[in-house]
């Protein structure tokens, strides 16, 4: 059977197209938009005007592309910036009526749970790991072992979210490094307190750019997860810390989405690596859209 998964993201709205057959995903086509739902109204709890029109256009372009593919059934996600918009009725009704699919609007857990089960397809969990998604509205850590999940959560403190909660220097200055470090802290309390781990496993996303930064190429069309060498890892993450928008803007493995927000993802990841002291990182580009997928 072929179906198609939509994450509608708060910066990314996302699509895979996969033949289903026996629990085992082959992948047909995939795309990605910059929408920025978020943008101007998350921390508001609003879709903004310019945000809601972005967000048809691109649900517009991803309906053809699935009826060029003869997808059978079309399972569109909501996530963080919908869940907390009071107006996602409005949206979710006008892509019914527009574009014949229906929206989910999923709570935190619920996506941290999707996350699992699209990580556990591309990865073997030998010793007991951390995952983190780093979302625009809200971040998911699950720690889990060969046995499955151990304890998960999902917090409001995605880096769209951040950006427009602060006012930040380009580039960063260490007070607004400070400032997100704390932040993160105080959202997420005594999470850590029993998360026993050196291992970290990054859901796709911003981890897709620290990759193709690291290796210089696009992140391979495969469902197998990749370690990095931790050395080169905090290298990069320390090289994306420190650039200016400038920089960025140039780069040739930093895509479009990524160019203003990626600081604030790469201060989020290292401050996570410091709170497990982590020695190995694994990338998986799997995440929220195969778990969705295989439920």
């Amino acid at each position: 059977m072929i179906i198609a998964a939509i994450d509608l993201g708060t910066n990314t709205f996302s699509l895979s197209i996969c033949n289903l057959a026996n629990r085992k995903l082959t992948l047909l086509h995939q795309e990605k938009e910059g929408v920025q739902l978020g943008m101007g109204g998350i921390n508001l709890g609003t879709i903004t005007d310019d945000a809601f029109k972005r967000a048809m256009d691109c649900l517009g372009r991803f309906k053809l592309s699935c009826e060029k593919y003869g997808v059978h059934e079309i399972r569109a996600i909501g996530t963080s910036a919908i869940r907390d918009a009071k107006n996602a009725n409005e949206l979710i009704q006008k892509v019914k009526e527009q574009y014949q699919f229906d929206i989910s609007i999923i709570d935190g857990i619920q996506e941290a749970n999707y996350i699992y089960k699209g990580i556990a397809y591309a990865h073997v969990f030998s010793v007991p790991s951390l995952i983190i998604d780093i979302g625009g509205g809200s971040t998911e850590l699950i720690f889990a072992d060969q046995n499955g999940i151990i304890a998960l959560n999902s917090f409001n403190m995605g880096i769209s979210r951040i950006y427009q909660l602060f006012d930040l220097s380009d580039p960063l200055s260490i007070d607004d490094i400070q400032k997100i470090e704390r932040y993160l802290d105080e959202n997420t309390g005594d999470f850590f307190k029993n998360i026993k781990t050196d291992v970290l496993i990054g859901a796709a996303g911003s981890f897709d750019t620290f990759y193709e930064m690291i290796k210089k190429s696009k992140y391979p069309v495969t469902y197998e997860s990749v370690e990095i060498p931790m050395q080169q890892f905090k290298q990069i993450i320390e090289e994306v810390i420190n650039s200016s928008f400038e920089q960025r803007n140039v780069h040739p493995h930093i895509i479009e989405i990524r160019k203003r927000l990626a600081p604030i993802a790469a201060v989020k990841t290292r401050w996570i690596l410091e709170k497990i002291n982590a020695t190995k990182i694994i990338f998986s580009p799997c995440s929220l859209k195969e778990g969705v997928l295989l439920s």
